[in-house]
């Protein structure tokens, strides 16, 4: 039995009546007659599927990739339709392809790995901002009226509009609004020297503060007034030779302290 086409005007032109089929499907076992006329049942209903896919096109997915989702929504639908319910096929399978299609977008096409719980709140607050836009011409709706709108916290609108920039990624390349060639990498940051510098000398402040007092001269006219070995000798009265030993014996006292704590 070949699945009827309808006549009469219908949302979907080429919707097919296949309440009848529906009804033989649900009676039928398991078994090569019930796979065709399923198969027949899901060819029949494809232009819909596809219909409802390219209201998606445009969007960072291929036509070709829609199609087949809607596909797997159709099957779905097909394959979970109960005609004893009473309700159409068609108003079954609309909404479970268009979920399907949804679900997609939601769980393959962020670039960027984002919590079901921030894309929900994400299309929340997208939806509430296009719907009150409608009733505040000329300006943005505010944080509050969207939280007002759709029942949810501030803190929740904010995230929620954080995420909609989270959709795709940025390329480093990419070149910034505003500049003549100035790409966003251009515009990073690297790590500072300074606090590698800054944590040395928080660290080797205690150890310094125990030398004997003329060990920690030598190191402050060395290192902090740029003398040589041969004038601090002088400036103190000894050999340059003694300086040498005593630098060296201070070096390894700071280093074996140093480790020993970071142990």
């Amino acid at each position: 039995m070949r699945v009827a086409t309808r006549t009469k005007p219908h949302p979907h032109d080429d919707a097919p009546d296949t309440a009848e089929a529906f009804e033989r499907l649900a009676g039928l076992p398991e078994g090569p007659e019930r796979k065709a006329l399923r198969d027949e049942l899901i060819q029949a209903w494809l232009p819909m599927a596809e219909r409802i896919a390219v209201r998606f096109r445009g969007r960072g997915e291929t036509l070709e990739d829609l199609y087949q989702v809607a596909a797997l929504g159709l099957v779905k639908a097909v394959d979970h339709y109960d005609p004893a319910r009473g309700y159409a096929f068609e108003a079954y399978a609309v909404p479970t392809v268009t979920g399907e299609i949804k679900r997609h977008f939601r769980d393959h096409m962020w670039s960027l790995h984002v919590p079901r719980r921030i894309q929900d709140l994400r299309n929340r607050v997208r939806r509430a901002a296009k719907e009150l836009a409608q009733t505040t011409p000329g300006r943005t709706p505010t944080i509050g009226e969207i939280a007002e709108y759709t029942h949810l916290t501030t803190s929740e609108v904010r995230t929620g509009m954080e995420a909609l920039e989270c959709f795709s990624a940025l390329s480093l390349e990419a070149e910034m609004p505003g500049t003549d060639g100035y790409a966003l990498g251009d515009a990073l940051g690297g790590p500072d020297p300074g606090y590698d510098t800054v944590v040395d000398r928080v660290a080797v402040t205690p150890c310094l503060q125990a030398l004997p007092e003329r060990e920690r001269t030598i190191l402050y006219l060395r290192f902090f007034g740029g003398m040589t070995q041969s004038r601090i000798a002088q400036q103190l009265g000894i050999s340059q030779m003694h300086v040498s030993r005593l630098l060296s014996g201070c070096f390894a006292q700071l280093r074996e302290e140093i480790l020993t704590e970071t142990r």
